[in-house]
């Protein structure tokens, strides 16, 4: 949505950034009344922390479907309320965000599922997700136990999709008119993802991490940021996943 993102107190007078504080209340005396002080931009992201502290702290004192249950929803509401437009700034795909997706879906299918007995291997896996996802540390591919592959199959196709859809929102407010190679693959990774979301996130880890790679690669071209080779790095890669 667009907003004014810097914001005046009418009561105290203290001026006060919504993109950094996500609060509409005054910083300074509390109140509700502000005015805009800036033309409205595109804005998709809340300041949100992501520790996961106090659910490590619990690991020898609750079984381990009742610290899933805990993780699944702290995680989930971290990715609810994370964006990737900032004040009409694109943000990246960050590691954090994608562990912490993946994290989701592998505690979803632990605690919701009575049926899925742990074996040593996958325990070791959430384990080490809860461990390091808050640093933005994910395990390599060829790490994720077979039970639990299409967790994170799913996991970067959901976040993939989100991110593509905050990408295509700030594309259009900068240039709406614009028709290229960068759109056209945009639309190719959108198939790609749709497909995996199809098969339930069952793909080869390293196919998932492939379209974690491509996604940064548009991006990175989109913005400019000096990486002219990054789209034809991601529509090579489009090309050789079909």
């Amino acid at each position: 949505m667009k907003i004014r993102g810097e914001r005046e107190c009418t009561e105290c007078g203290t001026r006060w950034s919504y993109y950094e504080t996500g609060s509409i209340d005054c910083p300074a005396c509390g109140s509700l009344h502000s005015v805009g002080i800036d033309d409205r931009t595109e804005h998709t992201d809340r300041p949100v922390s992501f520790d996961l502290t106090s659910i490590r702290n619990a690991i020898d004192d609750v079984p381990t479907d009742e610290l899933a249950d805990r993780v699944r929803d702290h995680c989930h509401e971290f990715v609810r309320q994370r964006g990737f437009v900032s004040g009409g700034e694109l943000r990246d795909l960050t590691d954090t965000y994608l562990a912490a997706a993946e994290l989701h879906h592998v505690a979803d299918i632990i605690a919701r599922e009575s049926s899925f007995a742990l074996d040593e291997r996958e325990e070791l896996y959430f384990l080490s997700l809860l461990r390091d996802a808050d640093t933005g540390t994910r395990p390599p591919a060829d790490e994720v136990p077979p039970p639990l592959r299409a967790a994170r199959g799913l996991a970067y196709a959901n976040a993939i999709s989100a991110y593509r859809r905050d990408l295509r929102t700030w594309l259009d407010e900068r240039d709406p008119d614009l028709t290229s190679p960068e759109r056209a693959a945009l639309e190719t990774l959108g198939e790609h993802v749709t497909r995996v979301r199809m098969l339930d996130g069952d793909i080869d880890p390293p196919v998932a991490d492939r379209l974690v790679e491509v996604t940064r690669d548009l991006a990175d071209g989109l913005r400019g940021t000096g990486n002219d080779d990054a789209i034809s790095r991601a529509r090579k890669q489009l090309a050789e996943l079909e």
